[in-house]
């Protein structure tokens, strides 16, 4: 019965995993490709530095976007670990 518990308990984790990934790889789907190739136009009517809006996130804003997206998945996959147990450091120190 125990192991039924553990799988359920892996389905959970990997689902919620999977949901975290789906919507922070959207969120970047539609920073890099929205607002740098199908909003460019109106986007680039602002004007921020000395450059348009549009330009910019085609250039550094779906990077620095990406960036941030990482940073999140790593905090929230903490987070995520430390609620069902696992403990990536414990694992390596026991591993080498």
């Amino acid at each position: 019965m125990e192991d039924t518990v553990d799988e359920h308990q892996r389905r959970d984790y990997w689902r919620r995993n999977l949901r975290l990934m789906a919507v922070l790889l959207t969120i970047w789907a539609l920073v890099s490709f929205g607002a740098g190739i199908l909003f460019v136009e109106p986007l680039n009517e602002i004007v921020v530095a000395g450059f348009p809006l549009g330009f910019w996130f085609a250039q550094q804003g779906s990077i620095i976007t990406f960036v941030i997206l990482i940073a999140v998945y790593v905090v929230r996959m903490d987070k995520l670990d430390a609620e069902f147990g696992i403990d990536e450091y414990e694992e390596e120190v026991h591993h080498s």
